[in-house]
């Protein structure tokens, strides 16, 4: 343990990978990591369940989201290595939920991934009709898996370019909207802040239509994490990672609060429903022609951008899972290029379920593929929060040096995010897809305590 800690960081290659990820590429795969479809389409069902509410929602949300990467933080800043969390569960809370993280975050990706490809199909038949969704999602696939084959370079130079495009639509609409408002351009309906208030107030729908959008709000942040999960290949990674995760605060104040708070002022809430984008239904507001068009390339965009993000995290995370027995030995091979090729191409090929779901169709299927990623989050950001208090708890017992990189407020931050995650959970049995999402994380959590039953047996402990 104290031989992890104590060993010097270099740009010399960590654990077979080569340090191809410069800081220029961990900032921006940072800002980009959490802006998915989750704020530029979900969001329209989220404002008409919770109206401007949904900004509180998605503040509170930050915060927490912001202590569990402090949280994350402290621990790659103690030890940077690309499978993250999954090794320090298994250091701090042992075996099984070295395990049981791993393989989570695993699936959390693979489901996100099937999703999104099938999306990406929907966003192309926007300009092709006749293109079928099954063939757009297998070429999206086929892409991406033979771009992070080549190098992590290429991977990352092409999340560089996918979260230059979100921010810019993101900065281009808050701009617009800022002109709109104050200006008086365009052709928007009575466009003024007082429309965050005057329609209903700011919970229009009550208190508890505010609480229950926590679920989808959640969701949005999903990919955050991804920076250690880059920590194995991040050129001088303690200070790269440190002020990725210490601009987080900025980011979402920025992007996700000040968005909405944009889009809501220009427009009523009532403007804005389920399956309808509300950045487009704004930018057609205001007259901006196109607009469909041009957010329907930057919803392909994100979309592309989360299914790269997921093969590269799956194949390292593989890796990791191989390199502790808790994974076939195969996955933990590297290419000439320093590459988890094993690991990528088993990822990549679970995540043809998606193209064939396309084809067989059931959207009941996605519904539970997808309900995966949404108890497996929660747990995995969860474990972080307990692997840094068993972290701090061996450091004031002298067991383990201090990191120079400290979450503030800890461990009462931790156990403040802790009860608001519990809290998802709770709220996630008052709808009937939250039931579906907890019925298949029992049946994911059983297959996972079914496999490391099967590890027990076949495969000693693994020791350093």
């Amino acid at each position: 343990m104290t031989q992890s800690h104590t060993e010097v960081l270099t740009e010399e290659p960590s654990e077979g990978y080569s340090r191809g990820l410069s800081s220029r590429t961990i900032q921006m795969i940072a800002l980009g990591g959490a802006i998915g479809t989750g704020l530029f389409y979900g969001a329209g069902g989220a404002i008409e369940e919770a109206g401007p509410s949904l900004i509180l929602a998605y503040l509170a949300a930050g915060l927490v989201i912001f202590v569990i990467m402090r949280a994350l933080g402290e621990l790659l800043s103690y030890r940077p290595v690309s499978g993250s969390f999954g090794e320090y569960a298994e250091e701090f809370l042992g075996r099984f939920f070295g395990f049981v993280t791993g393989w989570t975050y695993w699936a959390v990706w693979v489901a996100t991934c099937m999703a999104e490809i099938t999306v990406a199909g929907k966003y192309v038949e926007f300009w092709w009709p006749a293109v079928p969704t099954w063939l757009t999602a297998l070429v999206v696939l086929v892409a991406l898996f033979g771009a992070n084959l080549i190098s992590v370079k290429l991977f990352g130079e092409a999340e560089f370019w996918f979260s230059a495009i979100k921010i810019t639509a993101i900065l281009g609409m808050i701009l617009i909207g800022i002109g709109v408002l104050t200006l008086g351009f365009g052709h928007a309906t009575n466009p003024t802040v007082t429309n965050l208030w005057a329609d209903g107030g700011v919970f229009p729908n009550g208190f508890g239509a505010a609480l229950m959008s926590l679920q989808i709000v959640m969701f949005a942040y999903v990919g955050v994490e991804l920076v250690g999960v880059t920590a194995g290949e991040a050129k001088d990674p303690k200070p790269t990672l440190r002020k990725a995760i210490n601009t987080l605060p900025f980011r979402i104040g920025l992007f996700y609060i000040g968005s909405l708070v944009v889009i809501m002022s220009v427009a009523s809430w009532r403007d804005f429903h389920a399956g309808v984008s509300p950045f487009v239904e704004v930018l057609q507001q205001i007259g901006i022609p196109a607009a469909a068009g041009i957010m329907n390339f930057v919803l392909l965009t994100a979309a592309l951008s989360s299914c790269n993000s997921g093969i590269y995290s799956t194949g390292r995370m593989l890796r990791s899972l191989s390199q502790r027995n808790e994974a076939p030995a195969a996955l933990g091979a590297l290419s000439k290029r320093s590459v988890p090729f094993a690991g990528i191409t088993l990822s990549a090929g679970a995540m043809v379920i998606g193209v064939i779901v396309n084809i067989v169709s059931p959207d009941r299927a996605f519904l539970y593929i997808t309900s995966v990623s949404t108890v497996g989050i929660i747990f995995v950001w969860g474990t972080i929060l307990v692997c840094h208090l068993k972290f701090r708890a061996a450091v004031r017992a002298g067991l383990l040096p201090a990191a120079e990189y400290r979450l503030p407020g800890a461990p009462v931050t931790n156990w403040l995010a802790l009860a608001f995650l519990a809290m998802v959970v709770v709220l996630l049995f008052f709808t009937s897809t939250g039931r579906t999402a907890l019925v298949v994380g029992v049946v994911f959590g059983a297959a996972v305590c079914g496999g490391y039953a099967l590890l027990r047996a076949r495969v000693p402990a693994h020791t350093d």
